[in-house]
């Protein structure tokens, strides 16, 4: 018994007929990029549109580049920083004591103590 809400012949997701002649897809051209591991990428780009120098592998996640004699190396990461570490980096340890002590003494103030 057919349903009411259900037009004949569609189903969900289905396009409509004649695409081609309601808009023209853009030009594309094909990059391939190469990463150290000896994958090979191919991503397809706008044909007027500059081509990005590196790509991430999607296999290995090692950065690849175009050249497939000479990958591109693996990007060193910078290692774990704590907040201290970037404080200490930018004051030194007498200005660090002197903001010690004028919070310590902000503190004791507002306490009624010392």
């Amino acid at each position: 018994m057919p349903n009411g809400h259900v037009i004949r012949g569609s189903r969900v997701g289905s396009v409509p007929e004649r695409l081609a002649e309601r808009y023209e897809p853009a030009p594309c051209r094909p990059v391939t990029y190469w990463c150290r591991n000896g994958h090979h990428t191919q991503i397809r780009i706008a044909a007027e549109a500059e081509a990005p120098p590196v790509w991430d592998c999607p296999r290995c996640g090692y950065p690849a580049g175009q050249d497939a004699q000479n990958p591109p190396g693996r990007v060193r990461s910078e290692p774990y920083k704590s907040h201290l570490a970037y404080v200490k980096e930018r004051r030194t340890d007498a200005e660090g004591e002197a903001i010690l002590a004028e919070a310590l003494a902000e503190l004791r103030r507002r306490r009624g103590t010392g």
